[in-house]
């Protein structure tokens, strides 16, 4: 890439749009960490924490009747919640708010599960500047490739929705279903910004590319992916998308459990759960297999991107049974219930890219003649 000029607004797009990915998916794994050690009602308002910017750290700090004040608090603003959702036509979530069990339950305050769940909203309160930034360096974009600068943008709103919605997920008392929304829309955040981020570089790894196989092969012959190939990766990123929120539902199951037997028997709990686990687990099966179909069809082209994108996507696939396995053989330890969710959302974004690079690979000249590449600046 010695004849390759990046300018300084690519560059800064670049560096912005990654880093931004890299803590959204920081934020899922602390998100894992939250639920796993139970700390997902460690605050019991939003955005505040038990009426303060910064926690309290002692039982004393709180008024004597602290449970019913927050109680009292989230069950209004619930009552509003239930009204707008019915006028909109969801009378059965509506109706859900209330049935859940926990809607009237205050837990204990516990100073480290309050913090655990302080550090997590603080998390996500700087990613969503980083974010901000990202649609500001995206601002360049306007004129180049405007759909950069959308994706920028919309997945700015979408980080401002899923802030209420995590409001919604504490007033709720973790609702399952509010936990499940919040699971999806993270999701369809990261698929925007990966897409801007693989968007805005295309140009420039399409020039690295047809560099470094000119100077590695003469008249090199790519093979174009075919279709079956393109709809077998959109059937994986679909039912690992599916196999995340299944994975969401078995978690609420856990936690249901957990409560059911006041934390004891540990070793007990997988036996408890139940046919979503069981659906989840059978899902795994057939998700290995068509990686392992698409995988193999990848590393058949020829395309170096594609064949490490291969490689990556049957390493997470595999670290991800592997942690299942653990988890359900070995009494679910609550260290392995973030590394699960954490390679779940990577397989999903490997496979999103992959999805992208193949659909772009089909649109791609298939030889690349050898020839000294111009002085080019990519601005």
């Amino acid at each position: 890439m010695d004849n390759l000029h990046i300018s300084p607004a690519v560059k800064r797009f670049r560096f912005v749009g990654i880093l931004t990915v890299v803590s959204v998916y920081l934020l899922i794994l602390v998100g894992g960490v939250v639920r796993s050690t139970g700390s997902g009602m460690g605050c019991p308002d939003w955005p505040k924490c038990f009426g303060q910017w910064i926690p309290p750290t002692e039982a004393r700090q709180l008024p004597a009747d602290y449970k019913e004040i927050y109680t009292a608090q989230r069950v209004a603003k619930n009552k509003k919640l239930a009204q707008t959702l019915e006028k909109l036509g969801f009378s059965q979530v509506a109706g859900d708010i209330f049935a859940h069990p926990t809607q009237y339950i205050e837990t204990d305050f516990n100073p480290v599960k309050t913090w655990i769940e302080y550090l997590n909203r603080l998390l996500g309160a700087l990613i969503g500047v980083f974010v901000f930034l990202t649609v500001v360096f995206a601002v360049p974009y306007w004129r180049r490739d405007r759909p950069v600068f959308w994706l920028a943008f919309g997945s700015f709103l979408l980080t401002g929705v899923q802030g209420y919605l995590g409001s919604l997920v504490v007033s709720t008392n973790l609702l399952p279903v509010m936990v499940t929304i919040h699971m999806a829309l993270a999701l369809v955040i990261v698929a925007m910004l990966l897409y801007a981020v693989d968007r805005a570089q295309w140009q420039i790894e399409q020039v690295s590319f047809a560099q470094t196989e000119a100077d590695a092969s003469a008249n090199l012959k790519l093979q174009t992916p075919n279709g079956s190939l393109q709809w077998g990766l959109l059937a994986a990123l679909a039912l690992t998308f599916w196999q995340i929120i299944l994975g969401t539902q078995v978690r609420e199951q856990v936690d249901m459990v957990a409560d059911a037997t006041a934390g004891l028997g540990r070793d007990t709990w997988v036996a408890q759960l139940g046919s979503v686990f069981n659906v989840h687990r059978t899902v795994s099966a057939v998700v290995l297999l068509l990686n392992i179909y698409v995988c193999y069809e990848l590393g058949q082209l020829a395309r170096p991107r594609l064949s490490r994108l291969a490689v990556l996507i049957l390493g997470v696939v595999g670290l991800e049974i592997l942690a299942g396995i653990v988890l359900a053989y070995f009494a679910l330890p609550a260290v392995v219930q973030p590394v699960h969710l954490v390679l779940a959302t990577v397989l999903f974004g490997a496979q999103f890219i992959a999805v992208l690079a193949v659909a772009r690979a089909r649109k791609t000249p298939q030889t690349i003649a050898p020839t000294d590449a111009p002085h080019r600046v990519v601005a």
